[in-house]
């Protein structure tokens, strides 16, 4: 015959219950992501600043928390092609979109059939930002801003810009200098900023807005100069070079984003799962370090503040797209 508790020990076992039930849920929690494979699916090719930035969450995220994570690179249709892959993905939290800012806030007014909406997807965390950078090559005989005009007017064979995209705002600001300076110049688009920097450096085109982490190395080298910074304030990454603010064209600043985005309908408790692990990310020393060597900064934004960012910013870039006529080919 079994012996009957005592009434103490009843009572203790209604005491530890609860708690033996919250921790048996905690395993449980903790692995509501990811559990299998995670696939970063970004918008350009391999060796871009995207690409820098997706390989050094996933190796960060893998670490956080034991996952694995691969980088895909899905270029094409200015990152239309790996939003529609993501957008089809299922809702799981197991691929994720690393987007830009072109592609998540330009590419609705700049395409006239665009397979996807903002709505289909969940911005997690703005990962990375800088300045874009008016570089020339040292060919071209000017060291201020001021005196590009003139070199231009006087040699209008040689008038044009590279763009790392189409739709862009490396492209935009292009289209809209162009104008500032009465100049008409030949837009050179590339697929990436790879390409871009190359050309650049090799005087196939005399002038473009790349990005930051592009441009860093060869202007600090000599390779190209460095006219201007499209931030509000200088970039503590190149101290010396003025803004377009300073030099009389502050409606003109921008900064460029990278940014995490899940699929709409991914389960809240998934969603927060990868925004929390973004977050903390962020927030570790060794991985910021490791972006700003690149020449990114490294910003406390996810959530509701990150998706306030785009609406102001979708808005913005509508008028540009707009004023310009530009439409997206592809």
């Amino acid at each position: 015959m079994t012996p009957r508790p005592t009434t103490a020990l009843r009572r203790l076992g209604q005491w530890l219950m609860p708690l033996l039930a919250l921790g048996g849920a905690m395993p449980l929690a903790a692995q509501t992501w990811p559990t299998r494979p995670v696939t970063l699916v970004v918008g350009t090719p391999a060796g871009g600043a995207v690409d820098v930035y997706a390989r050094t969450l996933g190796e960060q995220l893998a670490r956080q928390t034991g996952g694995t994570f691969v980088v895909e690179n899905r270029a094409g249709a200015n990152g239309n092609l790996s939003a529609e892959q993501v957008r089809k993905a299922a809702p799981d939290g197991h691929t994720l979109w690393i987007s830009t800012q072109a592609m998540f806030t330009i590419n609705p007014s700049a395409y006239p059939a665009l397979p996807w909406k903002q709505s289909d997807f969940k911005p997690i965390a703005k990962g990375v930002e800088s300045p874009l950078v008016l570089v020339v090559h040292p060919s071209v005989p000017v060291d201020r801003l001021a005196d590009l005009g003139p070199w231009l007017k006087a040699h209008a064979d040689k008038a044009a810009y590279a763009s790392f995209s189409p739709g862009t705002p490396s492209h935009f600001l292009g289209f809209q200098f162009s104008e500032r300076l009465k100049v008409p110049m030949v837009h050179i688009p590339y697929k990436g900023s790879a390409p871009q920097i190359t050309d650049l450096l090799g005087g196939q085109v005399p002038l473009g807005f790349t990005q930051l982490q592009s441009a860093l190395p060869h202007v600090q080298s000599g390779k190209v100069k460095a006219l201007a910074v499209t931030s509000a304030q200088r970039s503590r990454f190149l101290p010396q070079v003025p803004t377009l603010a300073e030099l009389g064209h502050g409606d003109l600043n921008t900064t460029v984003w990278f940014g995490l985005m899940a699929p709409a309908g991914t389960p809240p408790a998934v969603t927060d799962a990868i925004m929390a692990a973004a977050v903390k990310a962020q927030a570790d020393a060794g991985y910021k370090g490791k972006l700003e060597a690149q020449g990114f900064d490294v910003p406390a934004e996810s959530g509701a503040a990150f998706e306030k960012t785009i609406a102001t910013e979708t808005a913005r870039w509508a008028q540009v797209v707009k004023a310009t006529g530009f439409k997206a080919n592809d």
